[in-house]
């Protein structure tokens, strides 16, 4: 985050005031991931979520953001909706004590261009007003802090990013690998803490290390302890088969803020003409116990480019 305020500072003493707003667009995400991280950095502000949920517009913040006119419109020109479906988002595993609950719906869309070389892939979680955990004192709502989509071993460089809607969570980070990093804020009792970064957690992970569905420390923690992690459990190894979002999408959020919808993301890479087809577990939604949860993946069909897969299967609750 800081590196990102010093260039920014940079420019601004060179001239270049609007820098953010030439930024808007999908962004390249190379097969390889980037030079020094799986992931790049989308949205800078309220710290991935625990400070709030400030929007990108065409004038700030709007790395990886795209404007169209509505969800169901393409994010680039020249492209037309020819698939579109909603899928129910059921979890079950120990938390729910092995019977389905439905946490939430996503909205599964592609859209292909005229010469039918290419296809923009989009997907959006909506959570439901769902305690998983009806057992347990309290209502737990499933909180998604990492969209994955599957499917692109063989779409080398793709193009990625999101559109938000009012009260939608941004995207904060996109990156090429199965892997989701926790984030967490210092604290979670003040508005000050939220908004600085817990010991060791990182912004843009390291390279190499994990391949897991999640990393970081599989705990809840309290209001008032220091969130704390480990150089480790801050890594992500490149995936060239996923694009992972991460974001902050909740019914109701322990840490205050409001984003009860997630962003539409896109990745858009090159497929054919044929008819798209869902594939099991080719979405997957993390929690990824940013406050007081626990690790949990969810997954469900999505459309994937032609001959894509969605390996490696999922592991139950993550």
């Amino acid at each position: 985050m800081k590196n990102v305020k010093v260039k920014l500072a940079v420019l601004a003493a060179l001239g270049f005031t609007s820098v953010q707003a030439l930024a808007t667009g999908l962004v390249a995400v190379p097969a390889a991931g980037f030079a020094s991280s799986a992931y790049t950095t989308c949205h800078t502000r309220n710290n991935f979520g625990s400070s709030g949920s400030l929007q990108p517009t065409t004038l700030i913040d709007n790395v990886c953001a795209v404007f169209p006119a509505n969800e169901a419109t393409s994010p680039v020109a020249g492209f037309t909706l020819i698939a579109s479906a909603s899928r129910p988002v059921t979890m079950n595993n120990t938390y729910t004590n092995n019977t389905n609950i439905q946490v939430g719906t996503v909205t599964d869309r592609v859209w292909r261009n005229a010469a039918q070389t290419e296809c923009i892939y989009g997907a959006k979680f909506v959570p439901s007003n769902t305690d998983y955990q009806p057992t347990v004192a309290g209502t737990q709502y499933f909180e998604t802090n990492d969209l994955a989509r599957g499917g692109f071993s063989a779409s080398g460089s793709v193009n990625a990013g999101y559109y938000t809607a009012a009260t939608a969570s941004p995207v904060y980070r996109i990156g090429r690998t199965f892997t989701a990093v926790q984030h967490r804020a210092l604290k979670y009792d003040t508005a000050a803490n939220k908004a600085l970064v817990g010991t060791n957690y990182l912004d843009l992970p390291s390279l190499g290390g994990s391949t897991a569905s999640i990393n970081g420390e599989d705990f809840a923690i309290d209001a008032v302890t220091t969130a704390t992690t480990t150089a480790a459990n801050q890594t992500a190894t490149v995936n060239s088969n996923w694009i992972d979002f991460t974001l902050d999408a909740v019914w109701a959020d322990d840490d205050g803020s409001t984003n009860p919808f997630a962003a539409m993301t896109y990745v858009q890479a090159a497929c054919t003409s044929a008819a798209p087809v869902a594939v099991a577990n080719a979405i997957r939604l993390r929690q990824t116990a940013q406050e007081y949860a626990r690790f949990i993946e969810v997954s469900v069909p999505g459309y994937t480019p032609p001959g894509g897969t969605a390996t490696p299967a999922p592991s139950v609750p993550f």
